[in-house]
C-alpha cells in the first residue's frame, strides 16, 4: 500500500471549493491524471453515488471505478476505487476554515496494487514518488482554478 498527503490552503469559501471538487465533471478542471469520466452520478452526491473514471499515470491509462462511501457536507468525503487487476483505492477530501475565509483543504489517497507483497514492489518502482507529485500539481491546479473566480 502507498498513501499519499498533501494540503493546500485556498482563497476561497469553503462551499465552493465543495462544490468544485464534488463535481465528476469538473475533475479534468484541476486533476492532473484525468483523462475523462465515462459516467457518474448527478451532482450534488450522496453516499452511493458512483463514477467511472480514465486516469493517467506515468503513460499507463487505466479505469477506476469509484463509489462515495462518506459524506459529511461541506466538510469530508470518501471515495473507494477499484482498478484493474483488482487494484484498490481510497481518496478522502477534508474540508475545513482557514485564515480570513479561505478553506484548507487535506487530500489523501491510498493505493492497494493486487499481487501482495510483489504487487506492492511493483506499485513503487511503476509510480514511485509520482503520486505525491501529481497531487501537489493537482491541489496547486484547484487553488488557481478557485482563486481566479473569487
Amino acid at each position: 500500500m502507498s498513501t499519499v498527503n498533501a494540503e493546500i490552503e485556498i482563497a476561497a469559501p469553503i462551499d465552493a471549493v465543495w462544490e468544485t471538487v464534488m463535481d465528476p465533471a469538473r475533475l479534468g478542471d484541476w486533476v492532473t491524471i484525468h483523462k475523462s469520466l465515462e459516467d457518474a452520478s448527478r451532482p450534488p452526491l450522496h453516499k452511493g453515488a458512483t463514477m467511472d473514471q480514465c486516469l493517467a499515470v506515468r503513460g499507463l491509462t487505466f479505469h477506476v471505478h469509484w463509489n462515495l462511501v462518506k459524506v459529511d457536507e461541506p466538510r469530508h468525503a470518501e471515495w473507494e476505487g477499484v482498478g484493474p487487476a483488482r487494484s484498490r483505492a481510497r481518496t478522502a477530501y477534508s474540508l475545513s476554515e482557514g485564515t480570513n475565509g479561505s478553506t484548507l483543504f487535506q487530500y489523501t489517497n491510498e493505493f492497494h496494487p493486487p499481487g501482495g507483497r510483489l504487487g506492492s514492489m511493483a506499485g513503487r518502482m511503476i509510480v514511485g514518488a509520482t503520486s505525491e507529485r501529481e497531487a501537489k500539481k493537482s491541489l496547486a491546479q484547484l487553488k488557481s482554478l478557485l482563486e481566479k473566480h473569487t
